[in-house]
């Protein structure tokens, strides 16, 4: 293991913020991991440090493949760590929305173009980040529709579904898309867990990962056949919003079974503790994220759910 700064942020009245990568094996730029762009994505952070672990004693014991040559950048943002922030903490700005970054820009901007030259060669690239939404996902990989995506590779990660998302304009400043328009085939793992650490899907998507190495002829590492994924596209998706804001009581989690007309989740008065509001399921199917916070705006996305085929 060969541990390197990538890009180092100056700072005039504190140390200066390196921001790591972590190399094994020697070669080809094969697959490169990033892990958290945001100050409060604790778990992304925790499954890299597990992956860095695992792939240093698999290059201990001569299990990378010769010629491949693997990264892990477990954070972009200890900054703002720190401090307890989401985002970069003298203007709120997110470092994943600053693609492919401007090296003359303000500091998130001269991140992301250090970051970003350091892992535009690599032929395969991950990252693991979390949704605009506080909430819990079933473990997934998302590619987004760049037109030069492949969601066979991403069947390779063996978790339960692969979401295929039309790229917003917003979309087309995030790591995941520039990677794509760089000729890196691109993943997002998305857990079922952010700002706190959840240790059964943690182990699930860094198994995830070291399972594609493994199949991608990376690694030598025994792994489990893992579950053969169902690709699905945005508009298999129902959004259920609340229509009161208040205090969030949720019926249901991600992966369980809703059939349509049951009740999502109560809203309740902040004051008086009476139900305001019932969510109901708009569709049969699986919950495939489910909001975290225990209050909500009204107009809010508590549910997502994946619609039976049958409606």
């Amino acid at each position: 293991m060969r541990k390197e700064a990538v890009f180092t942020v100056s700072n005039l009245y504190r140390d200066n913020m390196n921001i790591y990568g972590y190399r094994f094996g020697r070669g080809d730029k094969s697959a490169c991991i990033v892990g958290a762009c945001r100050g409060n994505e604790i778990q992304q952070l925790y499954i890299c440090s597990q992956l860095i672990r695992q792939l240093k004693e698999l290059e201990e014991r001569g299990a990378i493949v010769k010629g491949n040559e693997i990264m892990v950048i477990p954070t972009l943002n200890t900054a703002s760590m720190n401090l307890g922030k989401r985002f970069w903490p003298t203007d709120d700005s997110d470092i994943n929305r600053m693609f492919p970054g401007d090296k003359n820009g303000e500091t998130t901007k001269r991140i992301a173009a250090g970051v970003f030259d350091a892992v535009k060669e690599f032929s395969y690239g991950i990252q693991f980040t979390s949704f605009y939404i506080p909430g819990d996902f079933i473990p997934h990989v998302r590619m987004m529709d760049t037109g030069v995506q492949n969601p066979s590779l991403a069947n390779l990660f063996g978790l339960p579904y692969v979401l295929v998302r039309e790229a917003k304009p917003i979309d087309k400043v995030t790591l995941n898309y520039n990677w794509q328009l760089n000729n890196t085939s691109a993943f997002s793992v998305y857990t079922s867990s952010t700002d706190q650490i959840d240790e059964e899907s943690a182990k699930l998507a860094a198994a995830s990962v070291l399972r594609f190495l493994t199949r991608m002829g990376m690694i030598r590492y025994p792994s489990h056949s893992g579950y053969i994924a169902t690709v699905l596209q945005e508009s298999d998706l129902a959004s259920v919003r609340t229509d009161q804001g208040g205090i969030y009581r949720p019926c249901f989690k991600p992966g369980q079974e809703v059939r349509r007309g049951e009740v999502l989740a109560e809203i309740l008065d902040p004051f008086e503790g009476e139900i305001i509001s019932q969510i109901l399921a708009p569709a049969e199917g699986i919950v495939f994220f489910a909001h975290s916070q225990p209050l909500v705006m009204e107009g809010a996305i508590i549910y997502k759910i994946i619609r039976r085929l049958h409606q």
